[in-house]
């Protein structure tokens, strides 16, 4: 008997431990590089312009503004995509520091905080790691069970 499962497979977190501390790396789950994205588009959009130009050889010239309009609206979708498709978070202690890095459409921000004043709180399914008034949301690229997992793990090692 075959059984399917409709549950994605569960990503392992990854405590790496350091001279200091420990690190940890939490990427959004892509199944296609940026390259393998250009690809994919390049040869959609061949053949929908392709089948659009054998339409309008026929004399459903109309056809190709409407071909082109679905090329420009896949583009855009593709290149939103793949600009995401790097994004990551990291999580390092170092030095009594906990350091955040979260990289973002190629945006970078850095954040750091006092690891003895730094706790891990879960509010509404979002992780935040909290020191004082301030407060961090963590775990984006993660689903909502490993994202306690993480809180749970987070707050295990910010406690020592």
């Amino acid at each position: 008997m075959i059984t399917l499962s409709i549950e994605p497979p569960r990503r392992e977190l990854t405590f790496t431990p350091t001279a200091a501390g420990f690190r940890v790396m939490l990427r959004r789950n892509c199944s296609m590089s940026p390259r393998a994205l250009l690809f994919a588009f390049a040869l959609l959009a061949a053949l929908s312009l392709g089948i659009a130009s054998a339409f309008a050889a026929l004399g459903a010239w109309l056809i190709l503004p409407f071909a082109g309009l679905e090329v420009l609206l896949l583009g855009a979708a593709f290149w939103i995509t793949a600009r995401h498709a790097t994004d990551y978070e990291r999580i390092e202690l170092e030095r009594g520091r906990v350091v955040v890095e979260v990289g973002e459409a190629q945006r970078l921000r850095r954040y750091e905080m006092d690891a003895r004043l730094a706790r891990v709180a879960m509010d509404n399914g979002c992780l935040r790691l909290r020191v004082r008034q301030e407060s961090l949301e963590l775990g984006r690229h993660l689903d909502a069970a490993a994202r306690v997992e993480l809180a749970a793990e987070l707050g295990r090692r910010l406690q020592r």
